[in-house]
């Protein structure tokens, strides 16, 4: 699967994990995980995939984990931008700028990870996410 500039099918809003992941073609591999506060140094969740849907490089940031959560999606480079939020304005404000500087520390190993990720065994997916800086 590769990288595609068509927008996504939501125009309106932030879709939830559970939309997106029923969009992804059947043949299309996703690694996708939950890190931790503890490893990033943000007090939110962070989800990170391997390419996932028709839309550039992006992370997801969570209140609580789930697929139905609301979310808000940061692009990944070097200089991340929120791309689209369900989360509450006031969480938003409070998260956005750790997980941005977060990606901004990151963006290279994130940006390896989204495009050549499907191929890494599950233990090092896990070593990947620990060798993350943390903020």
């Amino acid at each position: 699967m590769g990288f595609s500039e068509k927008p996504a099918v939501w125009t309106d809003r932030e879709p939830t994990l559970d939309e997106e992941l029923r969009a992804v073609e059947e043949e299309d591999l996703v690694e996708m995980a939950y890190l931790p506060s503890d490893w990033t140094g943000v007090l939110a969740h962070i989800f990170i995939s391997t390419a996932l849907g028709q839309h550039g490089p992006r992370i997801k940031i969570y209140v609580r984990k789930g697929r139905h959560q609301p979310s808000a999606s940061i692009s990944i480079g070097p200089n991340p931008r929120v791309l689209a939020s369900s989360l509450d304005e006031r969480d938003l404000k409070r998260l956005a700028p750790k997980a941005m500087e977060w990606v901004a520390l990151n963006h290279e190993a994130l940006t390896t990870f989204w495009f050549e990720g499907e191929s890494l065994d599950i233990a090092d997916v896990a070593d990947f996410g620990r060798s993350l800086k943390k903020v």
